[in-house]
């Protein structure tokens, strides 16, 4: 879809069509799932977080301003719901542990044997990310986004997109390094073809 027929749309659902509105959804729905996924490790929450996205969609058509294409905008309001949403979890997740019962273990992760080798580790490193290398290196290494459409999303310069994906992969690669104990290199072959 060209960006005219997007900015058409857009115009459409400002003036309250459905049928235009169901039609982005259709085009972004997927990419914005397995975005907020990727974020957020949980692809309940991330379906959840979805939905709150295309809600702000069609209710804030009239704030989007056709500066950028609209996915970066669509993007844009799902990074921000993610980063909120991440925020707010690891607040809660901050309990003491004279608060839990008695009869509740601490896992260990050889108790994660359904998520083990390479995609586990690499799934708990991103997790283990703060949201600011998260989000850019989601968004480059997985989305396929150019450094400049991510700093139109995140609302950055270039070069601290380039700085913050440069970051973030050092620490992708020291925490995998750590967690085998050994050297470890993940080409970006690797991630695009979907072996990581």
């Amino acid at each position: 879809m060209t960006n005219m027929d997007e900015q058409q749309l857009i115009g459409l659902v400002r003036e309250g069509d459905e049928a235009a509105f169901a039609q982005i959804v259709r085009i972004y729905k997927d990419k914005i799932v397995n975005y907020l996924c990727q974020l957020t490790g949980d692809y309940q929450r991330a379906v959840e977080l979805s939905q709150e996205t295309f809600l702000r969609v069609y209710f804030k058509a009239g704030k989007y301003r056709p500066i950028a294409p609209l996915s970066s905008w669509i993007y844009a309001i799902a990074s921000n719901l993610a980063k909120t949403d991440l925020k707010r979890r690891r607040r809660a997740s901050v309990v003491s542990l004279e608060d839990l019962p008695p009869a509740m273990e601490a896992s260990t992760p050889s108790d994660e044997a359904s998520d083990s080798g390479l995609v586990g580790n690499l799934r708990r490193a991103l997790e283990a990310l703060s949201p600011r290398y998260r989000i850019p290196i989601v968004l480059k290494d997985m989305e396929g986004y150019s450094q400049e459409e991510i700093a139109a999303i995140i609302k950055r310069p270039v070069g601290t997109v380039k700085a913050r994906i440069s970051r973030g992969r050092n620490l992708l690669k020291k925490q995998l390094e750590s967690a085998t104990g050994e050297g470890f290199v993940l080409s970006k072959r690797e991630i695009y073809d979907g072996r990581f």
